[in-house]
């Protein structure tokens, strides 16, 4: 690992190098930090850590969703906890809520700052796994010297955005190592873990948030996003999570775009969605009658010979099966 005092330099160098920010994420970063942050990686600034009563505060305002990650968070712990790992979950701000450590690491956690109150914010800490993830809204890794402040570059740091169940960036969660033998390749493992812990949070939270709602669970080309639907008894969609908003371009906004769940799912030639809904209704009065046409057509509201002739339009006949040619109780034969 490189010299603190070379490390500053090489990052004062590239980041004044506006060639090397368009070239990669990372010198993006950094440039970040200097320019729009005015950090400085040859000063040694103080860690930022809030006070007891506004950290309270910030709790209070996430108090479900915290309660909803908890059981996560010790599940990750305990895939990773004793591999020298520390789990920490922020607000969309940077700031550290929740950490789970053993016993044995957390003194140097504590010392590197990684804390429950601590400001990981980009604008904080320069480039680093919470706040540049949280800055650029992705999954990422931050491995030791890829730190903006010398004072970081002994941790490799694996985060993932949370997003809420109205599609806002709401947290993010880390996973920070302590080990100094720690390898790229074990960074991606973690990686991979973290991604499907957000994934359940995500989905975990989105199903509390909609209790009233039936949940749809759509297909989506990142196996690592919680792709879902909340559908009221209209079948009008009344929320999504970020993945879903992408996926049906329903709007970044806190409101999702209203749209009918059926017309969101079925694609392609077929009939219209007047037609959709009129089959759809006919088929539950028919079950609800056990196939009893009339019965059927008295909860409808109609006539036995006017269901027969929407039946036939519909499909819902067998060929032949006309009102008069067949019989009433359409579960017989």
């Amino acid at each position: 690992m490189e010299s603190r005092n070379h490390h500053a330099d090489r990052v004062v160098e590239v980041a004044q190098s506006g060639t090397a920010a368009a070239r990669s994420r990372l010198a993006a970063s950094w440039r970040r930090s200097m320019v729009k942050h005015g950090l400085d990686p040859t000063q040694d600034h103080y860690r930022h850590r809030l006070g007891d009563t506004q950290l309270k505060l910030r709790k209070e305002a996430l108090e479900p969703f915290l309660r909803i990650a908890a059981p996560q968070l010790d599940r990750l712990y305990s895939l990773l906890g004793m591999n020298g790992c520390g789990v920490v979950l922020t607000d969309a701000e940077g700031v550290i809520l929740e950490q789970r450590y053993s016993e044995g690491d957390a003194a140097i956690f504590e010392t590197w700052g990684l804390w429950e109150g601590a400001d990981w914010s980009e604008a904080r800490e320069g480039t680093n796994g919470i706040g540049t993830c949280l800055a650029e809204g992705r999954r990422l890794i931050v491995h030791r010297d890829e730190h903006f402040h010398p004072r970081n570059i002994a941790m490799s740091c694996i985060d993932a955005p949370i997003y809420g169940a109205d599609g806002q960036l709401l947290a993010a969660l880390d996973v920070s190592s302590a080990r100094a033998d720690q390898t790229e390749a074990i960074n991606k493992l973690i990686a991979a873990t973290v991604a499907q812990t957000v994934r359940q949070i995500e989905a975990e939270h989105f199903r509390a948030s909609f209790p009233e709602s039936r949940i749809v669970v759509v297909e989506s080309g990142d196996a690592d996003a919680a792709a879902l639907l909340a559908v009221d008894g209209d079948d009008i969609v009344v929320g999504a999570t970020r993945e879903a908003r992408r996926r049906f371009d329903l709007g970044n906004g806190p409101l999702v775009k209203a749209r009918p769940a059926r017309d969101l799912l079925e694609s392609g030639d077929g009939p219209s969605g007047f037609e959709r809904a009129e089959r759809a209704a006919v088929k539950r009065a028919l079950a609800r009658a056990g196939g009893n046409v009339s019965q059927a057509a008295r909860a409808l509201g109609i006539g036995r010979a006017t269901l027969y002739r929407r039946m036939k339009r519909l499909g819902l006949l067998d060929s032949g099966a006309e009102s008069g040619e067949t019989g009433d109780d359409l579960s017989q034969g």
